[in-house]
């Protein structure tokens, strides 16, 4: 089971959580305790975060190819942000049920649609948006590329994570918004001064099917 498995495969999740992140992709393994010390979360956020990937991720294999292909995970915080497009209502609770199971989980933002897949070509125009965002964040003065997350589902980019300020996330979207082919913005970003970012984890749903 999972928690037998952890030791194993920690430090492999750390670097694939460094990865998902605009700088993580450009740096490389290296330096991913630097960029983690560098973020709004700290080594400490980034850890608890790479576990809970770790537990979503192996939960969600267990439960199939499906659920696991057709929705994309975002963490940061402990707050877990779902999105995809998923071929029955059963597959997205199942997803959302099972994200809420790791213990550092606070919250659970479940965006998942219910609508037929979008394609391969659709996939690979939505890998496009998401790489030439991030080397826009990257490059952009005035943003702290680090403290985001993205991820693009069908044209509409997802944005999660911590902005120093309402200036910066400004930033954020207009460079978002600027991209080609970028059909909506979808941003569950917070403020570094947010009081919702020291808030105790929301009430967990029974694990019960």
């Amino acid at each position: 089971m999972f928690p037998k498995r952890l030791p194993a495969i920690f430090c492999a999740a750390l670097f694939a959580l460094a990865a998902c992140t605009p700088t993580g992709a450009v740096i490389g393994a290296g330096a991913t305790a630097g960029v983690a010390a560098s973020e709004e979360r700290g080594i400490k956020g980034s850890v608890r975060d790479a576990g809970i990937r770790i537990e979503i991720n192996d939960l969600w294999l267990n439960e199939g190819l499906e659920l696991y292909n057709s929705v994309s995970l975002q963490i940061y915080e402990g707050r877990v942000l779902l999105a995809g497009r998923v071929a029955n209502q059963d597959i997205a609770d199942k997803a959302t049920r099972l994200a809420w199971q790791p213990d550092n989980v606070r919250e659970v933002i479940n965006e998942i649609q219910v609508k037929r897949g979008a394609g391969i070509e659709a996939f690979a125009r939505d890998s496009l948006i998401n790489a030439r965002l991030d080397s826009q964040l990257l490059f952009t003065d005035g943003i702290s590329s680090i403290n985001y997350s993205t991820r693009t589902i069908a044209g509409t980019v997802y944005l999660l994570g911590v902005a120093q300020n309402q200036a910066e996330l400004d930033r954020v979207f207009q460079v978002t918004r600027n991209i080609p082919d970028v059909k909506g913005v979808v941003s569950h970003v917070l403020l570094v001064d947010d009081p919702r970012r020291l808030q105790q984890p929301s009430v967990k749903p029974s694990s019960g099917t």
